[in-house]
Formats: C-alpha cells, structure tokens, sequence
C-alpha cells in the first residue's frame, strides 16, 4: 500500500509541475517579463520546493536529518545521471560538445559547494557546532558562496543571452487566458508542489521503517528520484526543441540551488547538530558528486565528438556507471 501512496505522490508531483510550466509561461507572455527571466527565476525556483518542503519537514518534524540530506544528495546524482539520458535522446554525437564552455563555472561551484558538504560530514561535532543560534558557520560559507557564484554565472549568461533568446523562443497563443486565471493556476500549482513535497518526506521515512532501509538510502533513491520528476520533463523537452545550452544549464543550477538548501535545513533543525547527524553515506554520495561533476568538466572541456555506431557517449556510460554504482554502495553502507 505504501508503494501505491509513493506512486500516487509522484504522480501528482509531475501533474503539479506541468501546470506550473504551463501558466509560468503564460505569466511570462501577459506580464512581458520574458520566457527567460520566468523560467530561470519564477519556475526554477518553485522546481526545487519539493527538495524545500519534504527536507523542512524530514528535519523538523521527523527529525531525520539524513532523509533530508539523502533526498539532496540524491538528487544531484540524478541530475548528473539525467546527462546521460539526454545523451541517449541527442542525436548525432556527444551531446555535452555541442554546449557553451560557460557551464564550466557551474560545474566548478558545485565541486566547490559539495566539497564543503564532504568537509561538513568529516569535521565532527566539535567544529560543526561553531556558529549562533544553531546555524552553523559551514552553513554561512555554502550560502556565501551560492550567492558569490549566481553572480558570476549572471556575467556569464548576460554574455550569451542573445542566443539562449533565440534557442528558447516558442510561440503561444493564450489571449483565451486572463493574466487573472494564470496567476491564480500559478499559485495553486505552487502550493500543492509544495503540500506533495511534505507528504513525500512522510512516505520516505514510513518506507525506511517498513524495509528496514536506512533514511541515507530511502534519500537518495526514492525521494531523489521523484523530486527530480521536473528537472526530467524539462531537459528532455529543451532537447526536443533544440536547445541543449538550456537543458544543461537545468541540471546544473538545480545542483546548485539544491547544494544551498542544506543551510536551510540546518536552520530548521533548530538547536541541533545537523552536519554532525549526517552519516557516512552522504558523506559517500557528496564526494560522488564530486567525481561525476568532474567527468562533466572534463566532457565540457575535451571538445572533440568522435563518431560512434552507439547512441550513447563515453561520458554518458560513465555518468550512468557511477550512478548505479553509487546507489548500490549507498545500499550497503545504510
């Protein structure tokens, strides 16, 4: 039964996410704020709720801190795992070639931010518990360096906006939709992205219970996967449409808007240690991250797109090698 409640939320999550997509873009035709300014800020931000809402309440009310950490984690594993589906979806050649060389910024913050996630698990009780008010001073520095690094991948993309406008226009006809409607529409799809995030956390921790798996585990698989339903449909739509600048930069900005929730988390746990809670296994799933980011770097960087009777890429087997991989060691450490 509990398999079904977990289908059912995952259901509606993407449900929610399509409606959101949907009247961001309409917002963004009545308003004239732009496809673009919507969707890297309006709808990418309400993406991540479930990340906010099912972390919040694992940390505050089921006081598992390593179901919150696991379901970050875990999500960025995806993500990068997500690469490799879209290697498989972009035809002809090596999709991470055809990329703007600026997502290397990106991915170098998130080695840096998950360094310092590493860092948090490794350094104990004793240095973590270093801050005010139980927020800890690791905390502080991930989200200094979050905001230090949306500038700069902000220069960046300024440099480069020209042609992300062009990649990304698509026409629609919505003068039978009141900007009213769409806000209203916007809103409620918000908020029930939202209410699915904390009934998501509660099915997570009910099925660590009835398995016998650990919360690190249950994290990162499940309640990973089902969070990320949104970066999916919207990577493989923008490689549908061509625009493979936009669908990487999803993916990558998810992490790092992901990696600046666990500061959130810390907070919410009130006067507790959160990173000195954290187990071995996200310690494990951080520095895996860490190393797939690297095979994303490198990727970015060896620029040559050899031709090759697969459908899928060095880069996307490894990505997808390491990802199975790291869900099966995750498996034993819990």
């Amino acid at each position: 039964m509990i398999w079904l409640e977990f289908l059912l939320c995952a259901v509606l999550i993407i449900w929610a996410a399509t409606l959101l997509s949907k009247y961001g873009d309409v917002l963004a035709d009545k308003t004239g704020l732009g496809r673009a300014w919507v969707g890297a800020i309006l709808i990418a931000g309400v993406t991540s709720l479930p990340e906010l809402a099912s972390g919040v309440s694992a940390v505050a009310w089921l006081k598992a801190p390593n179901l919150a950490a696991g379901s970050i984690l875990g999500s960025c594993l995806f993500n990068l795992a997500l690469i490799a589906m879209m290697d498989l979806a972009y035809q002809p050649g090596r999709i991470l070639s055809k990329t703007h060389d600026g997502h290397i910024l990106s991915a170098g913050l998130g080695v840096l931010m998950l360094g310092m996630v590493a860092m948090g698990v490794l350094i104990g009780t004793q240095f973590n518990s270093v801050g005010l008010w139980g927020f800890s001073l690791l905390s502080v520095l991930v989200l200094l360096t979050y905001g230090f690094g949306a500038q700069l991948i902000s220069k960046v993309e300024q440099a480069r906006q020209a042609e992300v406008r062009e990649q990304e226009a698509q026409v629609g006809d919505y003068a039978h939709i009141s900007a009213r409607k769409a806000a209203l529409i916007f809103l409620f799809s918000a908020l029930a992205v939202v209410a699915l995030g904390v009934w998501l956390a509660s099915i997570g921790d009910r099925i660590s219970a009835t398995t016998g798996l650990s919360r690190s585990f249950v994290g990162n698989l499940f309640l990973a996967t089902s969070t990320s339903l949104t970066e999916i449909a919207a990577s493989l739509a923008a490689i549908r449409i061509g625009a493979i600048d936009m669908a990487i930069a999803n993916v990558l900005g998810s992490n790092l808007f992901n990696i600046a929730l666990l500061p959130i988390y810390d907070l919410a746990d009130g006067g507790d240690n959160f990173w000195a809670a954290l187990t071995d296994a996200n310690g494990f799933a951080a520095v895996i991250t860490m190393m797939m980011t690297g095979v994303v770097i490198v990727s970015l960087m060896y620029r040559v797109s050899p031709k090759t009777p697969y459908r899928i890429s060095w880069d996307g087997l490894l990505l997808s090698g390491m990802y199975l991989g790291a869900m099966v060691m995750l498996y034993f450490l819990g």
